[in-house]
């Protein structure tokens, strides 16, 4: 198993210790080096000032939002991020959600499962470097009835597959992410509840004629090193009540659905109408503990190794860390010590 790191969204004051914070990674010889977007900053323009200043470590979106750019465009980003790193670009693909695709994209949240396959369909053309064509639902290239033509792709990717990763929470999401992509990335995964994701990603994958082998199951884990883990919990909970209470609308929100799914319907409630009604302090205190920790790495190193050996257990290939950390050192001890707890779960 190997490790990765999420930077999450840039700015709000943290652009150089990000940066540190990648450098770290990259010394230490994490993986992968993940960034985020919604409606701030972009994720290309991050990773490719990381990867400016990085050597060895991957970088990867997570995730490009798909209402945001046509796949076209899509292609051509990662080809040039490939092309720049050196071959260390990862693609990772989301739908992002209603609001922020209709509130800050102007496009409709329909039909996101066959949007996401038309999707990766036309970027697997374009970085191929055939000639484009296609006649979809959502996308016809080229136009019919114009000066359009097929085109092909420039520039040269410095690998003939730059590797591909679905965003997935839903089962039939997942599914289909197992069927088509290279990779998932998931978040709030619990090995306990392993079932859940893998199930139907195994299923995706048979019905693609292919096993789970080589396939990168990735969830990004929150990690805080202390010698109290229900005192460390407290750290996540305003994060945990922000997706299962806030993210998406009351009828849309996926995170809190999975809540539901693990066993938490109760509480999964409760957290969402406390925070829809504007209780964020509410919302937090009702996450139980048990969730916060099956999902999060809390602890002492030796507690953090052991629920290590449980992800692995059941199938994950890249662990990507979220630390926990008000200050750049902070954050830099928890990387180190996430290195730590792999070689002692004997994993590294």
């Amino acid at each position: 198993m190997r490790l990765g790191i999420n930077l999450g969204y840039w700015g709000a004051g943290m652009d150089a210790d990000n940066l540190a914070v990648a450098r770290e990674a990259d010394r230490l010889g994490y993986a992968v080096c993940w960034a985020a977007e919604a409606y701030g900053s972009d994720a290309a323009t991050v990773l490719s000032w990381v990867a400016a200043q990085t050597e060895r470590i991957d970088v990867g979106s997570a995730i490009f939002q798909i209402p945001a750019r046509t796949p076209a465009m899509t292609a051509m980003t990662a080809a040039t991020l490939d092309s720049l790193s050196g071959g260390r670009f990862r693609l990772g693909l989301g739908v992002s959600g209603p609001q922020v695709s209709e509130g800050w994209y102007g496009v409709r949240f329909d039909k996101p499962l066959a949007r996401t396959r038309e999707y990766v369909e036309i970027i697997r053309k374009a970085m191929s470097r055939e000639r484009l064509s296609h006649e979809g639902e959502n996308w016809t290239l080229p136009l019919p009835g114009g000066p359009g033509k097929p085109l092909k792709l420039t520039v040269h990717p410095v690998r003939e597959h730059i590797p591909l990763y679905i965003a997935a929470i839903g089962p039939k999401n997942l599914e289909q992410t197992g069927e088509i992509a290279d990779g998932a990335l998931v978040v709030h995964f619990a090995p306990e509840h392993a079932a859940l994701t893998v199930d139907p990603l195994r299923a995706g994958r048979e019905k693609a004629g292919l096993t789970m082998e080589g396939f990168d199951l990735v969830p990004t884990v929150p990690l805080a090193i202390g010698d109290d883990p229900v005192a460390l919990a407290d750290h996540f909970r305003p994060y945990a009540a922000l997706y299962i209470g806030g993210m998406g609308s009351r009828k849309q929100n996926f995170y809190n659905k999975l809540a539901q799914r693990m066993g938490y319907e109760k509480e999964a409630a409760e957290i969402q109408d406390k925070y829809l009604a504007g209780d964020k302090a509410g919302a937090a205190a009702a996450v139980p503990y048990d969730l916060i920790d099956s999902t999060c790495l809390l602890g002492p190193v030796e507690r953090v190794a052991d629920r290590m050996r449980a992800y692995a257990e059941v199938g994950v290939t890249t662990l990507t860390l979220s630390p926990a950390g008000f200050t750049l050192d902070e954050r830099i001890a928890s990387l180190r010590a996430g290195v730590a707890a792999l070689e002692r779960a004997g994993l590294a």
